[in-house]
């Protein structure tokens, strides 16, 4: 299945070259709308706010348990994309599908982390402002709300995976037994739609501020997200700029940290956790930790990290 998913995500190869004052790099796609496609497909759906009242009847009726600890059990529901989209046994339609309806490997991991991080006390999650991007199932981003996130925004390409299984499962996990559906968080928001337009709806730290042209960094402090968390969303190299682009937009300066799990190489496709940690250090605005490697033969290797601006 991996495999057939990697195979749809190749891309022509071209290289233009996009510039901002705060990095440059190449992008690998003749038309990259943030997640791969080439100029031949659609063109990506606008960004939309989607509400919690819109949670399609199509959302799975019985949820299954999944174990983070002895403490604590996340839910989550089962979707297939024939009900959805109209297609089997497929990870991605490009332009249509990108994947979200399936349980990526790289989310449990992240979950893991986090985890690990509150209990060894890296890590502190009570009243933060936390964006899950490319969230799917969402379970870092419930996570984050279970653990006191004071407000966390999941988005997703697909409205279809926000109504038919996020939406769902954010209530199954975050919400009281209330006729007013009060969540346990402050404030949950969901948002679908392309990587390149999505910083018109999500919160902005005005991170492109954050130098002056010379390049100085101004004593100031910007809103934004504090923690922005992604699992499996770099499997794609024309995708990265577009996703590297809004993390800077997005992210709290200073002080904001990205969490990033994923394999290491997306074989066929060119992306992974390395070509994407190659664009942030050649832009050179953010520190870089490896957190976890994970070889236990369910998948090529996988890894954690962790990104913060300098």
């Amino acid at each position: 299945m991996e495999k057939n998913m990697e195979a749809a995500k190749n891309t022509t190869a071209s290289s233009p070259t996009f510039a901002s004052p705060l990095f440059s790099f190449s992008n690998t796609g003749s038309a990259s709308f943030g997640f791969g496609f080439d100029s031949g497909a659609p063109p990506p759906p606008p960004a939309v706010k989607v509400q919690p009242s819109e949670e399609s009847p199509v959302a799975s009726v019985s949820m299954e348990p999944v174990v983070v600890d002895d403490s604590l059990t996340i839910y989550k529901g089962r979707v297939s994309t024939s009900d959805v989209f109209g297609v089997t046994d497929s990870d991605l339609v490009p332009g249509k599908y990108e994947g979200g309806l399936k349980l990526w490997e790289g989310s449990l991991d992240l979950v893991k982390v986090l985890n690990s991080d509150i209990k060894e006390g890296r890590l502190l999650l009570e009243g933060k402002h936390v964006l899950e991007l490319g969230c799917g199932h969402g379970l870092p981003g419930i996570f984050s709300g279970l653990k006191g996130a004071g407000l966390i925004h999941f988005q997703d390409f697909n409205a279809e995976v926000l109504k038919c299984l996020t939406i769902p499962n954010v209530k199954v996990n975050l919400f009281k037994e209330s006729s007013e559906g009060t969540c346990t968080s402050r404030s949950v928001g969901f948002f679908a739609g392309d990587w390149s337009e999505m910083d018109k709806l999500l919160l902005c730290g005005d991170a492109e501020k954050d130098k002056t042209t010379s390049g100085v960094t101004e004593d100031k402090t910007y809103n934004g997200y504090d923690i922005i968390l992604m699992a499996e969303t770099v499997y794609a190299l024309s995708s990265l700029p577009n996703l590297y682009r809004l993390i800077k937009k997005c992210l709290c300066y200073p002080g904001g940290v990205v969490y990033m799990a994923g394999k290491k190489h997306y074989f066929g496709v060119g992306g992974g956790t390395r070509p994407f940690l190659r664009l942030v250090e050649e832009d050179g605005a953010m520190l870089t930790e490896r957190l976890n490697d994970v070889a236990d033969g369910s998948s090529n290797v996988r890894e954690v990290w962790k990104f913060s601006f300098k």
